[in-house]
């Protein structure tokens, strides 16, 4: 103490202080929302992918097939699984998958194919196998002219195996490359258990029967033929080649010999004929990247279900050409031609266009804050500036008690600064500017002290009274 005043230094500059807390809140929220969404997008990537797939008729190989995958794609935990939708066949599996009410379906290639569908895989390929059993042999019946050709099946009754419509007209296609008019001979459709009975009892000169060439149901018919020690005679369709070109859903294929087993082989040489594939379609809207993820599965899984069901060895890839009859889905060829797209390749732009529109929106929040708090940043230039006045004038001062109300009154500019700062309507090189002034207008008021101390009461008398006249 000197004089009665205290000689008071400049205080320590001001330091940056943490955020309030609301502030902290807000980044802890932030954080947590940021957690949550990567959580979220990873539950849903991460998530089985259910297809439903369109199948039938019951008890067919084709519905078996599909039980078969679904299963293991369940048991071997693939990002796929699949969700059989049971029909009364093919067309009825096309129509739910037309309708949208099926992802995937299993189709005849020979069939009317949805207009919304593409080829994901074949499932098996089917061949057409048309016989004649031996004459019957017994009292009054007569022998009539043996059939060896396809041409000779004019005026004769021809037994379709299956109650579908679709072999029918697979009948027809034959019968008319052949120049044998279809309503000259009579066509009965027989269901597959009472094949091998109208067989036997001759209800038909003819038979046809199309599936795989394992075909259970196809070997049972054929062998119901061998009677009397007498052997089908199979009729080859030598003009295959001309009905694939015609009909391009067919193509030619060969019944190797022994096919249907017997002894003699059965047939007991190659025989010329044609096949059709059935496929397993998808909806063309159905993304590319889950197409290649099943089509992957599928193939991955087949050769595990091969030993236990032997037909997911029929399986194969599909036509890729541009040409195809039925194009394949952009998600299958990308899987067969090896350019499966990875996670980059899919979402690059996105995450570009992402990024950019982040930082669009950063640089758009950044100003308008700033613009929010233009008006405190200019409330603190004002302070600023006013605090640069304080120092001249405490220069001048010759009031210990005028020193004193500047002192309080830089107190609270300098309160008023931080809270600024604090709120981010000042950066840290601003602070840094204040912090100078402040330093100087403490040392021009201890300055000042120490010389009105060190004057005698008499002179600050006298030098108060001649400032003041000379303000008047």
């Amino acid at each position: 103490m000197t004089g009665g005043f205290e000689l008071a230094g400049p205080p320590a500059p001001p330091s940056p202080r943490p955020a309030p807390r609301s502030q902290t809140l807000i980044v802890l929220g932030v954080v947590l929302a940021v957690f949550g969404a990567l959580a979220g997008a990873y539950y849903f990537a991460m998530r089985p992918e259910i297809l439903r797939i369109a199948v039938g008729p019951a008890s067919s190989d084709d519905l078996k097939v599909v039980q078969a995958l679904t299963q293991a794609f369940v048991q071997s935990h693939s990002h796929i699984r699949l969700r059989p939708i049971q029909t009364d066949g093919p067309v009825a599996s096309a129509q739910a998958l037309e309708q949208g009410k099926a992802d995937l379906a299993i189709i005849r290639g020979d069939l009317d194919v949805p207009k919304n569908a593409q080829a994901v895989a074949i499932l098996r390929k089917n061949i057409v196998v048309l016989w004649v059993p031996p004459p019957l042999k017994g009292k009054g019946r007569k022998a009539g002219a043996k059939i060896t050709k396809i041409t000779q099946l004019a005026g004769h009754r021809i037994g379709v195996v299956g109650r579908t419509e679709a072999n029918i007209n697979l009948l027809k296609v034959i019968l008319q490359q052949y120049g044998v008019d279809p309503g000259k001979v009579e066509i009965v459709q027989f269901p597959v258990n009472e094949v091998a009975e109208a067989i036997r009892t001759g209800r038909a000169d003819a038979y046809l029967s199309a599936g795989p060439v394992n075909s259970r149901i196809t070997a049972e018919a054929i062998s119901a033929s061998t009677r009397d020690g007498g052997a089908p005679t199979f009729l080859g369709i030598d003009s295959a080649d001309a009905i694939a070109q015609n009909h391009p859903v067919y193509e030619s294929a060969d019944i190797p010999a022994g096919a249907f087993g017997g002894s003699p082989d059965r047939p007991d040489d190659e025989v010329k004929t044609i096949s059709f594939s059935h496929h397993i379609v998808a909806r063309k809207t159905l993304s590319e990247a889950t197409v290649t993820a099943f089509t992957r599965q599928l193939f991955a899984i087949r050769h595990q279900l091969m030993t236990e069901f032997p037909l997911a060895a029929k399986i194969e890839t599909p036509d890729t050409d541009k040409d195809a009859v039925l194009l394949a889905h952009p998600g299958a060829a990308a899987f067969v031609d090896g350019e499966e797209k990875t996670f980059l390749d899919r979402y690059s732009d996105y995450i570009w266009w992402g990024l950019m529109a982040l930082s669009a929106m950063g640089s758009a929040g950044a100003w308008f804050a700033g613009f929010l708090k233009k008006d405190e940043r200019h409330n603190n230039s004002s302070l600023r500036e006013r605090l640069l006045d304080m120092i001249t004038r405490a220069r001048r001062s010759d009031s210990p008690e005028e020193l004193e109300q500047m002192q309080a009154e830089a107190d609270d500019i300098l309160r008023d600064t931080l809270h600024c700062f604090e709120h981010g309507a000042i950066e840290e090189g601003a602070l840094t500017a204040f912090n100078i002034a402040l330093e100087q207008f403490h040392h021009a008021v201890a300055d000042r002290r120490a010389l009105l101390n060190a004057m005698p009461q008499n002179l600050q008398r006298a030098g108060a009274q001649f400032r003041a006249a000379g303000t008047l």
